[in-house]
């Protein structure tokens, strides 16, 4: 007597390659690749080029939503002038979200 799951491997065929069963997954890595990891390695080259271009007099905004202009520059971080009482903070470098242009900056503060 044969059994019954020798009948069904035997009718359906040769087996196919081992490498095709990981082509799935090959192509869901290359998309995965393509969609998420390049576009975000990208943006993190631009802000860290942006973060060394800063200068004094830049107008800039923080992730934690301080708008201020930059007085001095150190390697670790910065100095901002905060309106309206022109007060003075320093934060680190990497805190600079964004360079925003001066109308920007005169717009959202008054």
């Amino acid at each position: 007597m044969v059994p019954a799951w020798f009948l069904i491997q035997a009718a359906s065929g040769p087996a196919p390659h081992p490498a095709l069963s990981f082509l799935p997954l090959i192509l869901i890595f290359a998309i995965f690749y393509f969609l998420m990891l390049r576009p975000m390695a990208k943006q993190r080259k631009e802000q860290q080029r942006m973060i060394a271009e800063l200068q004094s007099g830049n107008v800039v905004l923080t992730t934690g939503g301080i708008i201020g202009t930059i007085v001095s520059l150190t390697e670790d971080s910065i100095i901002l002038r905060v309106k309206p009482d022109n007060i003075k903070i320093q934060v680190a470098r990497h805190a600079v979200s964004s360079r925003l242009s001066d109308d920007a900056a005169t717009t959202s503060s008054k």
